[in-house]
């Protein structure tokens, strides 16, 4: 056999084992409708609506326990959906892996204000309730313990928006997890460039005219630079280079990842998401939490840039907390490190085995 034909049998064999790892999860999709729910601010939504998606089945100990239930949040503006990615599932939900989908039960919700939830653009626009991350996690209680009947959860886990809502998980049902995992998040007030670049997405679609205090009938202009301060958020600095190290192909890419990211965005549900984060700050409460935790940050992070030793000096406050702080390399995606498992997995390995019931 040439080394022609082996090569290319390997690149047939390394593609059907990447589809098949991806068309063997079979997510069961659901809505879960909470009456009359009542958010911190006051407001209430006659019906909230709460989509999810679920791996697997439940198993309960000899006491009705059920032990083997994971649930993963996932970012500012994304869905459920997208930790059914071949990078994400293939890597931690298929057969034999740490989450394997055959022994877990895992449980991918919505957001509010997000996927396929309640949100803004739903019909109430700017009427819609000011949700904030506490409401989120209470609604994500409600489902798992009235929808799905979830009684305890093996793992919490959560990319960006989700590591910091896995940070309030912990302290606002301590008893509920064995374990914590909070990836590209701090467990602080959202200060500094990080609430600067907050407010200029929040303030460039709330001072466009042409936003119509959540009324328009097309996209508001204010959008696209909100867009651009996301794109520096987000973006990796080698990455960038990487995908354009010349100015026309800079130009190129710029204009591409505006055109894409606009097409799926609605102006009222961004403005909401933003802004769900002005009170977060678990600061005050980490003592409380009790599950083994392991935060893990990557060091090419905007987002959360390590120069600020803030995680350092917060971990030692949580009992059973642990940092890792992953270094820059050509795997590495700046904030969107966060959704690579390959590079993390093994800390995972280790939080499952040191929380084990």
């Amino acid at each position: 056999m040439t080394k022609k034909v082996i090569l290319l049998a390997v690149l047939i064999f390394g593609l059907y084992a990447g589809v098949s790892a991806q068309t063997a999860l079979h997510p069961v999709e659901g809505d879960f409708i909470i009456h009359d729910f009542k958010f911190k601010s006051g407001e209430t939504l006659p019906e909230l609506k709460l989509h999810y998606r679920t791996l697997g089945t439940p198993t309960k100990d000899e006491n009705g326990i059920v032990r083997n239930a994971v649930l993963i949040l996932h970012g500012t503006g994304g869905a459920g959906r997208s930790f059914l990615s071949e990078r994400f599932a293939g890597i931690l939900f298929g057969k034999g892996e740490l989450l394997d989908a055959s022994k877990y039960f895992i449980v991918l919700p919505d957001g509010i204000g997000h996927g396929e939830s309640s949100k803004p653009s739903g019909g109430l626009h700017a009427r819609f309730p000011h949700y904030n991350y506490d409401d989120m996690v209470a609604a994500q209680h409600r489902l798992l313990a009235e929808k799905l009947g979830i009684n305890h959860l093996r793992l919490v886990m959560g990319t960006s928006m989700g590591g910091m809502q896995t940070w309030v998980w912990g302290e606002m049902y301590p008893d509920f997890m064995d374990a914590l995992m909070p990836l590209a998040s701090l467990p602080v007030q959202i200060a500094g460039r990080n609430r600067m670049l907050r407010r200029m997405i929040v303030d460039s679609i709330k001072t466009d005219p042409s936003w119509k205090n959540g009324e328009y009938t097309e996209q508001p202009r204010g959008l696209v630079p909100a867009i651009y301060a996301l794109m520096l958020m987000t973006g990796s600095p080698l990455q960038m280079q990487k995908q354009a190290p010349t100015r026309d192909a800079a130009d190129k890419l710029f204009d591409s990842q505006v055109k894409s990211r606009l097409a799926g965005v609605d102006a009222n549900d961004m403005l909401y998401q933003f802004d769900a984060s002005r009170d977060y700050d678990p600061s005050p409460r980490l003592e409380s939490i009790k599950a083994a935790l392991i935060a893990i940050n990557s060091a090419d992070d905007f987002v959360n840039p390590p120069e600020l030793g803030v995680m350092e000096r917060e971990i030692k406050r949580v009992k059973r907390g642990s940092f890792v702080l992953i270094p820059i390399s050509d795997q590495t995606r700046g904030h969107g490190t966060h959704s690579l498992p390959a590079l993390w997995k093994q800390h995972l390995a280790q939080l499952l085995e040191e929380s084990k019931p």
